[in-house]
């Protein structure tokens, strides 16, 4: 539409521009006849056409120049074939043999540029009326010229046909430029359209490109910002996993977020016991040290974000705008215009606290962080329940071994007891059993650190001492006292042996008394359950007391039991 819209104003154009030319040709023309008549080159006879025609070819111009092209297109062959008529019908003119007729075939083609094929053929079947006109006014004597004489009834025949070749002619060759310049018309269509194909093409693929390019950056962007925050959760995990300790991993947690993240502020909430509250126990930022200092905690399900998040167990944002602003009004963190809470899940997503983010940036955070920060959250939640179940163990084991040292001490010392033997001594080939503890050198001093105590021989004790604690699974339950009568220096390999060796007797010791403390309560167990059957065959009341005071008696020697029935009151 554009193009043949384009070719239609060319054409236009084109059409306008020849108008103008030949109407100033035409006004030149008729001036310069004016004036030539003035100085008489002319009869005065002329003077009146000429004229005429002057005023008609400036109104041409005139419409012309208005944008109206109608005006000139006719009056232009019209004048010049008027003036042609009178020129050769009127003295001097030669009539039918003046040369003057040549000039109806400009006529012809005048009017066939500015009206177009029909136009052609009007002028010339006017020409061809005006050719029979003067030819019989010559022939009747009407119109008198020095050629009249020369004019027959076939002159105007044979002019009319020449005038009607040179139309049919003409037709023709503007038939063929009018094929060859509507050709050159459609190729130059063509040519405009594909150019604007082309161009429309060249603009949409641009705009694709740059869209394609836009998306391509973006999605680059996201991706090592995605990547950055990847690196860092293996950072702040490998960080966080260095210390078991809960007191010293929430806070390093908090700093190792913050430098990996670069947040204003990191938080880390966990539940009272009650789950009532979300306590801050730990944060990097300075204002949230000053909650800290002073307890600083949320009332779960109803206080900011991240009561919120303890509540629902559903990760929060909250950006700078609309209903969301509210949340911000925290004195301690003035700067604050982007905030994200997530939940801190124990194994079997059992809801332990609440990790709270917050930026200096608005908008800060979207759906991405949230799956991203997820995995750290999931990391920190790992570090803090492994560090409690580790203080936990912690704390059952040094009950364990608390327990399991005063059972081995207590043990020990029935162990003794019963066997009414404190120790052995050993003297070249004689060993003899102590009934009474000797006063070892350093005896205090290995049991309680239970270390080697070594006393070199010297001026005021000749012998060479070296105390070794008895240590079982790690307890001291005796010691080994190795003297010698001269100064003798202990190698390592010595000190070796010797706590190799006491450390077997330890265990293969301890073995014996567990062996002996278990046969003693088999056959406790056995004696209480031969009283409890001897006991229970008895079917009258006055018989049962008598076996039980009766087996009682039978154990506990020398002793006087009495069984009274009731109490006092009753």
């Amino acid at each position: 539409m554009r193009s043949k819209q384009y070719s239609n104003q060319s054409q236009t154009h084109s059409t306008n521009a020849l108008l103008r030319s030949l109407t100033i040709i035409l006004i030149i023309t008729d001036v310069a006849a004016l004036i030539a008549s003035w100085i008489g080159e002319f009869g005065p006879q002329y003077t009146i056409p000429i004229g005429a025609l002057l005023v008609l070819a400036v109104i041409s111009l005139f419409f012309l120049l208005r944008g109206n092209p109608f005006p000139a297109q006719v009056l232009l062959p019209s004048s010049l074939f008027v003036g042609l008529t009178y020129i050769i019908a009127f003295p001097p003119g030669y009539g039918l043999h003046d040369i003057n007729l040549l000039a109806y075939a400009v006529v012809i083609s005048l009017a066939g540029l500015t009206l177009g094929q029909r136009g052609a053929f009007a002028f010339a079947f006017l020409i061809i009326l005006a050719v029979f006109g003067i030819g019989i006014a010559e022939m009747r004597g009407i119109i008198v010229s020095p050629t009249s004489s020369l004019t027959i009834p076939i002159s105007p025949i044979a002019i009319s046909i020449v005038v009607l070749a040179i139309t049919f002619i003409q037709r023709a060759l503007i038939n063929l430029l009018n094929d060859s310049a509507q050709r050159a018309r459609t190729s130059e269509r063509e040519v405009f359209e594909r150019n604007e194909e082309l161009q429309t093409l060249s603009t949409k693929l641009e705009a694709l490109v740059e869209a394609r390019t836009s998306e391509l950056d973006r999605a680059n962007q996201r991706n090592e910002h995605r990547a950055r925050q990847f690196e860092a959760i293996g950072q702040v995990s490998r960080a966080i996993n260095q210390t078991q300790n809960l007191q010293s991993l929430l806070p390093k947690i908090t700093e190792v977020i913050n430098q990996q993240f670069n947040f204003y502020h990191v938080g880390i909430f966990l539940l009272d016991t009650n789950n009532e509250y979300a306590v801050l126990v730990a944060s990097n930022s300075e204002g949230g040290k000053k909650m800290l200092a002073r307890n600083h905690k949320l009332k779960v399900g109803q206080v900011g974000i991240v009561g919120n998040v303890a509540g629902t167990s559903v990760p929060r944002i909250a950006l700078d705008t609309g209903a969301d602003a509210i949340y911000f009004n925290n004195p301690d963190l003035p700067e604050t215009r982007s905030e994200m809470a997530l939940p801190l899940f124990r194994t079997g997503q059992q809801l332990i606290g609440v990790i709270d983010v917050q930026s200096i940036q608005p908008n800060a955070f979207g759906q991405d962080d949230i799956q991203i920060l997820t995995t750290l959250a999931d990391q920190v939640s790992i570090a803090i329940s492994n560090a409690r179940l580790y203080e936990e163990t912690q704390k059952a084991l040094l009950e364990s071994e608390t327990l399991y040292r005063r059972d081995v001490q207590s043990g020990w010392m029935k162990f003794t007891r019963a066997q009414k033997l404190s120790g052995i001594r050993r003297h070249e080939t004689r060993s003899n059993l102590l009934l009474e503890p000797m006063d070892l050198p350093g005896a205090l001093e290995v049991t309680r650190s239970g270390n080697i105590y070594k006393k070199q021989a010297d001026i005021n004790n000749k012998f060479s001492q070296m105390t070794v604690p008895m240590k079982l699974r790690g307890e001291v339950v005796g010691i080994l006292n190795v003297k010698t009568d001269n100064n003798r220096e202990w190698t390592v390999d010595e000190i070796d042996i010797i706590t190799a060796i006491i450390e077997r007797a330890a265990l293969s010791i301890d073995n014996a008394r567990l062996l002996d403390e278990s046969q003693r309560r088999a056959s406790l167990e056995q004696t209480i359950g031969e009283m409890s059957i001897r006991i229970g065959a008895g079917t009258e009341i006055e018989d049962i007391l008598r076996t039980t005071v009766r087996e009682l008696g039978a154990q506990i020697s020398g002793a006087q039991i009495s069984v009274e029935m009731g109490s006092e009151n009753e």
